[in-house]
């Protein structure tokens, strides 16, 4: 089971968006591809179902 590590998500893309000068989008893709997920759409859609659920997928 994906449990995303928000802190990490966050830290890591704003690292790749402006010192490795990526888009928004493609430093998030980036991200939560490092934490075992497909894309950043994904990551999103776990954190969203999770907060709807309140409970772990």
């Amino acid at each position: 089971m994906l449990i995303p590590e928000i802190e990490a998500f966050e830290e890591r893309a704003a690292i790749a968006e402006y010192d490795g000068g990526l888009s928004r989008a493609a430093a998030e893709d980036l991200a939560a591809r490092q934490q075992g997920f497909r894309d950043r759409d994904q990551y999103w859609q776990w954190l969203a179902d999770y907060v709807v659920a309140r409970r772990l997928p």
